[in-house]
């Protein structure tokens, strides 16, 4: 007891030394955006704020500066965005944003959207969606008192410097958009100036470019003959001054450090030295103590336990499953995925299952498979196929899942008679099931998974034609060194793979992106040619966007684009799906909207839609590598002629978040 009283009072001598006295970061601005609404104290509304704000600067597992979270329902739903300046290490990034929201909600205290800039980040909170959009307003401008003596020649130097940046940033990815650099002004003043331009990384190659012209314009407004200023928009932002004010990446030569305060640092690390020595002692003593008395405790394990409990719930008996399928009859055969056969089956209880009967030469050890099945089994969402259970028995590795009695849209849209069965209502319906079950794979389920092999035939249709997205967790499931070949082998469907995944085996979210706006292109396009086969069908299904694009070019003529089974229905909603499914089918993956900013782009006509580019696999020409392209247009009556191969395997990619 002694020794815990004596270790109590040294604690605070031990921190005076250990915890820097830093002043509290300065606040470049802040606005509470009164025109968008009030919360009351103690609402549902504070609740999920506070709750959200909490999140973003308590996560860890993000390291890259960048937090887009939103929490709650509709109309109490919060959104939040955290930017910290690129080169800003994490456990700063986290410290700028706890300190930026206990300042915020204290300045606003009753505002349900409001904005604060610091030096190391920015963070803004709204009840309306803001993830990936362009938005420009408001604006706010820091400078610098002091003025350059070369306006002229130090204004040319610094558009320069601040067009190179733009492109810089704006080729970055999806976790990071930023970029710095340095020039020298001419003689005789021969002044060198640094600059930083950043953007948040959910916004387009093309978004982030035109929102740091727009800022970059605001130069001559904001920072005329000043030393150093800065353009802040909430979706981008600069800053350039003519001392270095940002970290020096790697590959380039750091400053000298001064050495002015190099006796001070070599104090403070002998003082630190002492002190922690001192600290560690106490600690092993303390726990050497303790632990004699602790020997003989019982570590819990409680957690460990529902896990197995859980997944262990999951299991079906093999015997159960071969009699609900007839012994896995021909007559209960459903069809054929890349991973085996899927059959209908009965259990005795009478309800409907369907039961994919995965191949066996999977290296996969059963603990493996059983972690793989609770992991997608936790994925639920009524857009997804739900996975009720597993069976890993006499070599037999069987996956249970709830039963579709409409089989998959590839069965309607490819096939004339139940084509016409499809009206627009159902159509629209499909469409927007398909993106927000991608919605929930792509940011709001416990991973991040990438499909990659999006098509009609892993879209399934419940009893009321509900779209559920199939197959979307079977890479895990099925073979690990056959996910760990992805990158160099190409697998998938031709026809709804990107270029860059085609080309070069590079896939991500946007990968998806592309299928999902091959699909919408042809639940809602015209189908002037019969394909005789599903080979066909997906040879010209390129073709097909091209002809869409060239015809939408051309002055949006409805009669020409859409099927013409489609007699009746919104020509508004029909026109604006098109507009977005040529958007997801853009060459430059950076240039293909999030599936977020789709989800709002179908349901709200608030949202202006930017122009469509030339799709991918058209816009440069570009031939697939090892092939050659012969076909053209008339080639479309052709049938087993057509220059075609096709992979059906499905393989998905979960991440972590």
């Amino acid at each position: 007891m002694a020794f815990l009283q004596m270790l109590f009072l040294l604690c605070p001598i031990f921190m005076y030394f250990i915890v820097p006295h830093t002043a509290q970061p300065e606040i470049n601005f802040h606005l509470c955006v009164v025109e968008n609404g009030n919360y009351t104290a103690n609402s549902t509304y504070q609740a999920n704020l506070n709750y959200l704000l909490n999140s973003v600067y308590s996560n860890t597992e993000i390291d890259y500066g960048f937090y887009n979270f939103s929490y709650g329902e509709s109309p109490d739903k919060v959104y939040a965005i955290g930017l910290c300046r690129g080169d800003v290490k994490p456990d700063a990034c986290r410290d700028c944003l706890n300190y930026s929201s206990l300042v915020l909600t204290s300045r606003c205290p009753t505002q349900k959207e409001a904005i604060i800039g610091l030096d190391n980040c920015i963070l803004r909170y709204a009840s309306r969606y803001i993830f990936g959009l362009n938005e420009v307003a408001p604006y706010f401008f820091v400078y610098s008192l002091k003025n350059v003596s070369d306006e002229k020649g130090f204004n040319r130097s610094l558009n320069s410097l601040l067009d190179s940046l733009q492109d810089k940033a704006a080729a970055g990815d999806s976790r990071r958009k930023y970029a710095t650099g340095k020039i020298s002004t001419a003689a005789p003043n021969f002044q060198t100036i640094y600059a930083l331009s950043q953007c948040t990384p959910d916004l387009s190659q093309t978004e982030c470019s035109n929102c740091l012209r727009n800022a970059s314009a605001r130069v001559g407004q904001c920072c005329q003959e000043r030393q150093g200023g800065r353009v802040i928009y909430p979706s981008c932002n600069f800053r350039y001054e003519i001392n270095q004010f940002y970290e020096t990446p790697i590959g380039e030569d750091p400053s000298p450090p001064p050495s002015k305060g190099k006796n001070k640092t070599v104090i403070i690390i002998i003082i630190l030295s002492v002190v922690m020595s001192v600290m560690v002692i106490l600690i092993i003593s303390f726990y050497t103590f303790s632990g004699k008395r602790k020997s003989g405790e019982k570590v819990k394990s409680g957690s460990v336990d529902d896990e197995i409990t859980r997944v262990e719930s999951l299991q079906y008996n093999f015997e159960i499953i071969h009699l609900a399928t007839d012994n896995f009859s021909e007559f209960n055969k459903l069809g054929q995925g890349g991973f085996g056969p899927v059959y209908k089956g009965t259990l005795p209880n009478g309800q409907y299952i369907a039961v994919k009967r995965l191949c066996r030469d999977s290296t996969q050890g059963e603990q493996e498979f059983k972690n793989e099945v609770l992991l997608v089994a936790k994925l639920q969402h009524k857009n997804l196929v739900r996975l009720l259970g597993y069976c890993f028995e006499q070599e037999e590795r069987l996956l249970i899942y709830e039963f579709m009695p409409n089989s998959s849209l590839n069965n309607f849209i490819f096939d004339q008679t139940k084509r016409s069965q499809l009206d627009w209502e159902r159509r629209y319906k499909i469409i927007e099931g398909i993106s927000r079950g991608l919605l929930y794979l792509h940011e709001d389920s416990r991973l991040r998974i990438i499909h990659r092999d999006l098509k009609p035939s892993n879209i399934l249709l419940d009893a009321e034609m509900n779209a559920k997205i199939s197959d979307f967790g079977m890479a895990r499931l099925f073979a690990g060194d056959q996910t760990q070949e992805s990158t160099s082998r190409v697998v998938g469907t031709f026809g709804y793979m990107p270029p860059e995944y085609v080309m070069r085996g590079h896939f991500s979210v946007k990968s998806d992106i592309f299928s999902f706006g091959v699909l919408v292109l042809e639940i809602i396009a015209r189908k002037d040619i019969e394909q005789s086969t599903f080979l066909l069908t997906l040879c010209c299904s390129l073709l097909k966007i091209l002809q869409t694009w060239e015809n939408w070019n051309s002055g949006p003529n409805l009669d020409k684009l859409i099927d013409s089974t489609l007699r009746a229905g919104s020509r508004n909603e029909m026109l604006r799906c098109i507009h977005v499914g040529l958007l997801c089918v853009q060459e430059n993956a950076l240039d293909r909207p999030n599936m977020a900013s789709v989800v709002i782009m179908l349901s709200s006509y608030s949202v202006t839609l930017p122009v469509p580019q030339k799709p991918a696999f058209f816009a440069h020409s570009t031939e697939m590598p090892g092939t050659t392209s012969t076909w053209t247009e008339s080639d479309q009556s052709r049938s087993a002629s057509v220059p075609c191969s096709i992979n059906e395997a499905s393989i998905t990619e979960l991440y972590p978040r």
